[in-house]
């Protein structure tokens, strides 16, 4: 059989031709994406707040707790909370922006990728974030005399959330890079 002829019966059969793209497909696989972003973003950024303002509030209380203060935990728990603060704000932000996007699947495409360029920066901002908080952290407990063995396993457990962290990075900057894949095939 030719492939003129193979198409033919394949138009005859489904209606509609060999080559065309199932639009009611389509859409439904960038709402399942737009959806699956969102919800990464949105578990995110609760996270964030709430482990960040939880956080801040242990090391206050235990920092208040103590007869001798500790400069660095206060600073610690600042930033900590001044964390919190930037995630809760850019979450407002980012839903408020939210409205701009037409319900096209371009637009929906362009949503997901807009929330998904998002979860890549938050994430960055998140990782580099470490860096203060293991620096205040290690002088935190270093003024409060302790042990160099605390000092050490900070260190090393620091050391695996930074690694950790990255490993997590990586996903979603490869879940935005697939969208921007999926833009480019369909715009071509």
């Amino acid at each position: 059989m030719e492939f003129d002829e193979l198409q033919k019966i394949w138009d005859v059969q489904t209606k509609e031709p060999m080559w065309v793209i199932n639009e009611t497909v389509l859409r439904n696989r960038v709402q399942a994406k737009t959806q699956q972003t969102f919800h990464i973003t949105r578990i995110s950024e609760l996270l964030s707040i709430i482990v960040n303002a939880a956080a801040g509030s242990f090391v206050l209380a235990v920092n208040l707790a103590k007869s001798p203060a500790n400069l660095a935990m206060y600073l610690l728990a600042t930033w900590i909370f001044a964390t919190a603060l930037y995630v809760l704000v850019s979450r407002i932000r980012r839903l408020n922006g939210e409205k701009t996007f037409d319900r096209t699947v371009l637009g929906e495409l362009a949503h997901a990728i807009s929330m998904a360029t998002y979860q890549v920066r938050l994430s960055r901002l998140l990782r580099w974030n470490m860096l203060p908080i293991v620096a205040l952290t290690l002088l935190g407990v270093w003024e409060g005399g302790k042990s160099v063995w605390l000092l050490l396993g900070l260190i090393a457990f620091f050391a695996l959330a930074y690694v950790a962290s990255g490993w997590e990075h990586s996903i979603y900057a490869a879940k935005k890079r697939e969208l921007e894949v999926l833009r480019e095939k369909l715009t071509q």
